[in-house]
């Protein structure tokens, strides 16, 4: 399915996903995906993070100590967006994937500038029985058309006042069932083939040696000063493919 040149291009740029997920706790299905829409079109490029991005989400989900409260507040987001996965997943064959891909751009711009400069909202608990499955739905139809798990959830993690491990615990989580309903749903449509899914598999070595050398990385850089640049880096990978799209 892929040559040599190639196979070397996707296990790199999924080791860069791991490595800077290692760093700074998240980013490995968003760069993932983002490098790899550089390399092969998007349905390939989603179908073969899925077992690395499983496998990552649950490690990052079991780790802290927060998941029944995280479980009790979220479940309709959760669901939500779990059921939605599989109508975007729709658009994957029935849009356009040059449309798709400029949507997967746009997401990345928005995503890392809200990000980098910091751009936050407030809600209030009394808001969160209606406003989690809105996020929820919206969430679920864009990762079924894009692969990305990111947009809007992050933001309203962030808007409900999670702090840093709850927030990363909580997207752990949320990933870990957006991945599992996107293996349904690209199966069922014919995209997630067996050839995808033994690529996958093997995608589990490097996906798991960058994490492991970026936690060590972790110690020796600062934190800040790199999340500035992987969000200024993201902002220009965004801008290449929407273009490149169009």
């Amino acid at each position: 399915m892929f040559d040599y040149a190639t196979a070397f291009a996707i296990f790199s740029a999924i080791l860069l996903a791991g490595l800077l997920k290692g760093i700074i706790g998240v980013g490995f299905q968003t760069v993932g995906i983002a490098f790899l829409t550089v390399i092969t079109n998007l349905p390939n490029a989603i179908s073969l993070l899925l077992i690395p991005s499983l496998v990552t989400n649950l490690w990052q989900a079991g780790a802290g100590g927060e998941l029944f409260t995280i479980l009790i507040r979220l479940w309709p987001l959760i669901i939500t967006a779990s059921m939605m996965v599989w109508f975007g997943s729709i658009a994957l064959t029935s849009v356009s994937l040059s449309y798709l891909s400029a949507l997967l751009g746009v997401l990345l711009i928005i995503y890392s500038t809200f990000s980098l400069f910091g751009l936050r909202f407030e809600v209030k608990t009394k808001n969160e029985w209606w406003l989690a499955p809105f996020i929820g739905l919206i969430n679920g139809v864009l990762t079924g058309m894009t692969g990305i798990f990111v947009v809007p959830c992050v933001f309203y993690f962030q808007a409900i006042g999670f702090r840093k491990d709850t927030l990363i615990q909580s997207m752990g989580v949320l990933f870990t069932a957006l991945t599992l309903m996107l293996i349904v749903s690209l199966k069922t449509k014919n995209i997630l083939t067996l050839e995808l899914s033994g690529w996958s598999a093997f995608a589990i070595f490097p996906a798991i040696i960058g994490v492991l050398v970026g936690q060590l990385m972790r110690k020796r850089i600062s934190e800040e000063i790199f999340k500035k640049i992987f969000f200024l880096c993201l902002i220009f990978l965004g801008s290449f493919i929407t273009f490149n799209a169009l």
